[in-house]
């Protein structure tokens, strides 16, 4: 096979993070805000404030006669607002910290950001102070990379009175605006600046309202005021409201646990998307702050199967909206092909224009199996036989496409090669540029096929059989599933193992058919799938807690033993929740319960260094490099499948599956975690209550 070129991922940004470590984001379904830790977002950064990816702020500067304010302390308050506590730092005619700054900013249609000051000084001052604001309506791809200046088609309409600021844009069909309103109104604006002029005595207050209304094409969107604690008014009919006032109530001994567990809720919920399938309101999960706030197939998927068992309509979602953009016919702009489940949506100016071919892009080789996996799964928990046979003609598609047009080599297996010029060139989940390589750092020549992707398809042939078997009512079609499947087995198990270094799956083949041959995380999405066989299992989980893989944090993406290792390589050495989230589960389906055991302690653990919140990935360093794991600098914060990986570590060490129509709970739980109970856990169209303590549990229908 020829080499073919890599296109850069956009799911990865090797830059330096300009806004600081301490940056700030907030975001509330298909917008957000990125910030440092003053709020300020300065000019030719990665931040702002982004809405369905265009960013309609690239500029968000606060000053006090022109100086930049000093930080006290600043951070999220829920998902969706922030606190920022600043004062003045010194001045030529003020010393430093006489003036108190708070800054609270809300998300949601649009921002709302309220700025207060209070002097403490002794004699009245005059001060101005000053809110630089700019545009670039940048399109998502063009924040992480570069892209053209719009400030000639940018059309500025300020208010001469300070009331506001608007600056507009048009290119042919896209269209775009975006306001500042100011209450009080600026004494002035400066270019694009307001500028306040005060004068304040000790003890004084001063504040002003500031709200940014968007207005995107045909929609416009105008935020709320908000303050703190705020309980805000949603639709009865919500789903996604619906969705987290649903999701049952964990007590557990250990309060890291329930932290975590509630810390996830509220992220996975501030994530939501909702859409409209049929006539019906459904909601799914966007992928991740702040590259990420849009349906990714693969994303999307697992972090439904890793919250199905607590709340069944995000699954439901993702399924409806996947299956309606299923592919119908080929493309090689999109890399579309009839039956494949779409990688990425985007909704920017580029997609729009047909610069970029996201309206959906297809460039995954493993969505399309775990569209079929989390099928199967939401019928396991709901029994909902409708919906099955419903979408049944889409698996039949999947199926189809995954055995006509994903078996690139010719060998029975799927894989994957770009055609679009503006594609991937990995299509798997380690999809930035150097994500699969040999041991000795080289990078396979194109198609490839990576072994977790084989795990997908076995494990959806077994449990598309399990369909054909039940709600279907196929027999002769589960047969044949279920042969095909093992057929699967034997064939990987021959062509993937490496008997080398004591034995492992290479993580794939490559346009030759050559073992691509370093040592990776994947071989626990071996285990999740069932594709190992029994006898070669605790070879895999030795291989997966060695010192070469095992952190102490988590299980590296790359062993340190290959060349290409980097502890802060996306995906040649990162520790990633969602990955050990499934490392997990893999390892639990196999009986290996205290390896299983120690990765969520270990992730528990670095969750208390990062308010309870498990980050996209942590840097590789080894448990003895710091006292605290150290942060991936680019890392989406909150992402989607790390906020549903505690969801899935407190089901793996609950040993909780839906069997035939009812719970089954098989716990393997420390000592230190005590008695768990999992209250409200919706099931079959009623809910249950869980109770556990070391390897006893008790299902009952709840109270």
């Amino acid at each position: 096979m020829d080499s073919v070129e890599r296109v850069a991922s956009g799911a990865c940004r090797d830059l330096p993070p300009e806004l600081g470590p301490d940056a700030v984001g907030v975001l509330e379904g298909r917008t957000f805000m990125f910030s440092n830790a003053s709020g300020d977002v300065p000019k030719g950064t990665i931040g702002g404030l982004v809405h369905d990816d265009t960013r309609f702020l690239d500029r968000w500067e606060l000053t006090l006669d022109d100086a930049p304010l000093l930080v006290l302390g600043s951070g999220t308050v829920d998902p969706f607002s922030a606190a920022f506590f600043l004062a003045n730092t010194e001045l030529p005619d003020l010393p430093p910290n006489r003036v108190g700054v708070r800054r609270q900013r809300f998300v949601g249609d649009g921002m709302y950001e309220r700025i207060e000051l209070r002097y403490f000084g002794s004699d009245p001052v005059e001060l101005r102070l000053r809110l630089a604001v700019g545009t670039d309506f940048a399109d998502l791809f063009e924040i992480k990379e570069s892209g053209r200046d719009r400030s000639p088609q940018i059309v500025r309409r300020h208010e001469r009175d300070g009331s506001s600021l608007c600056f507009a844009y048009r290119n042919g069909s896209y269209y775009a605006l975006v306001r500042v309103e100011a209450e009080p109104a600026a004494t002035e604006v400066d270019g694009d600046s307001l500028v306040w002029h005060l004068r304040l005595s000790r003890g004084e207050a001063w504040r002003c309202e500031l709200r940014v209304p968007l207005h995107c094409g045909e929609e416009q969107f105008q935020p709320a005021a908000r303050s703190f604690g705020d309980v805000f008014e949603r639709d009865a009919e919500d789903p996604s409201a619906r969705w987290l006032a649903s999701v049952p109530r964990l007590d557990a001994g250990s309060d890291r646990m329930v932290a975590m567990y509630r810390k996830s809720a509220a992220d996975l919920a501030s994530m939501r998307l909702e859409k409209r399938i049929r006539g019906e309101p459904v909601v799914l999960h966007a992928a991740g702050l702040p590259w990420f706030m849009t349906v990714f197939g693969r994303d999307t998927l697992i972090t439904g199967y890793q919250t199905v068992a607590l709340g069944n309509a995000m699954a439901r979602g993702t399924l409806l909206v996947l299956a309606t953009h299923q592919a119908q016919d080929h493309d090689d702009f999109t890399d579309r092909e009839p039956g494949k489940i779409f990688h990425e949506f985007r909704s920017g100016e580029l997609t729009q224009l047909g610069l970029k071919p996201y309206q959906p892009y297809y460039g995954g080789a493993d969505t399309t199996a775990l569209w079929l996996v989390l099928l199967s799964e939401y019928w396991r928990w709901t029994g909902d036989e409708e919906l099955v046979q419903q979408l049944w003609p889409n698996a039949l598609a999947a199926l189809r496409w995954i055995d006509e047009f994903g078996d690139l080599h010719g060998h029975g297996y799927v894989g994957y090669a770009t055609r679009s010029r503006e594609g991937l060139g990995n299509q798997c989940w380690r999809d930035s540029p150097d994500g699969v390589q040999f041991a000795d750092g080289t990078i396979p020549v194109l198609p490839i096929a990576t072994c977790e992707t084989q795990g997908y398809t076995y494990d959806a042939k077994i449990r598309m059989a399990e369909l054909a078997d039940g709600p279907i009512r196929d027999p002769a079609s589960a047969q044949r599933l279920r042969a095909e499947a093992a057929a699967l087995q034997e064939r990987f198990d021959r062509d993937f193992w490496v008997p080398e270094r004591g034995g492992y799956y290479a993580v794939g083949l490559d346009g030759d058919g050559r073992q691509i041959d370093s040592m990776t995380s994947n071989m626990g999405h071996l285990l999740w799938s069932g594709i190992v066989p029994p006898e070669r299992a605790r070879l895999v989980a030795a291989q997966l807690m060695s010192d070469e893989m095992f952190s102490g944090w988590g299980v590296r993406t790359l062993s340190t033993a290959e060349s290409g290792y980097n502890p802060i390589g996306y995906h040649v050495g990162t520790v990633w929740p969602h990955d050990n989230s499934i490392i997990a589960a893999g390892l639990a389906r196999y009986g290996q319960h205290e390896a299983a055991q120690r990765i969520v302690e270990a992730m528990m653990e670095a969750s208390a260094y990062s308010e309870h919140r498990l980050p996209e990935a942590f840097s590789g360093y080894d448990r003895r490099f710091g006292r605290r794991p150290v942060p991936y600098p680019t890392a989406c914060n909150p992402q989607a499948w790390a906020s549903g990986a505690p969801l899935l570590f407190l089901r793996t060490l609950l040993g909780l599956e839906a069997v035939d129509g009812r719970l089954v709970l098989a716990p393997h739980l420390p000592e230190s975690f005590g008695p768990i109970r999992l209250l409200g856990v919706p099931a079959f169209g009623r809910r249950w209550d869980l109770h556990a303590e070391g390897s006893h549990g008790e299902v009952r229908p709840a109270e």
